[in-house]
């Protein structure tokens, strides 16, 4: 059996597994290196794992029975959660550049507290980690940077293996 690049279950494989290393990254970032992620960071790895589950196991069917039209849901799917985190990663950079500010989940709350109590809560709501301090850069580039890139090319390899699949002539039976 000759695998194709090009076919949608070899396209959903490598998109799912290109996700998951993704996740791996951030997971060894956290807890080998100590980069602790902000709420933003833990958002943008929801999307990833979803087109990991997707694209694996809409990939692995596809690989063992064809299954009328789960090729061309399956790629709009990934291709939309792709889209999503590239969403988030770009809100991201833009609170890390100052481009606007984060939501009160970046910063804690805002108030003043009047009591000591209130003060405290106050205090221990706060996140560790803010949104708007990369905690590593490489080349000028933050990771919710990077994240923003792949998830671009991510997208765009799903929408040209649907786009291909469209425009081919139909395989006879």
């Amino acid at each position: 059996m000759r695998v194709r690049s090009n076919e949608p279950s070899t396209v959903l494989i490598a998109l799912a597994l290109a996700a998951a290393a993704a996740l791996g990254v951030a997971l060894v970032a956290q807890y080998v290196f100590n980069l602790q992620p902000c709420v933003l960071c833990v958002y943008q790895r929801w999307p990833l794992l979803a087109l990991a589950l997707l694209g694996g196991g809409a990939g692995l069917v596809l690989r063992a029975r064809p299954v009328p039209g789960l090729a061309a849901m399956a790629l709009l799917g990934v291709v939309a959660l792709a889209l999503l985190d590239v969403g988030i990663a770009g809100y991201h950079v833009g609170v890390e550049q100052h481009w606007w500010a984060g939501s009160a989940e970046c910063t804690g709350p805002a108030g003043a507290a009047t009591t000591l109590e209130e003060l405290k809560a106050q205090i221990m709501a706060t996140p560790v980690t803010r949104c708007d301090e990369a905690a590593f850069t490489l080349f000028g580039i933050s990771m919710a940077g990077y994240n923003l890139l792949f998830c671009l090319v991510l997208a765009a390899v799903g929408a040209r293996t649907l786009l291909l699949r469209r425009a081919a002539p139909p395989v006879p039976a």
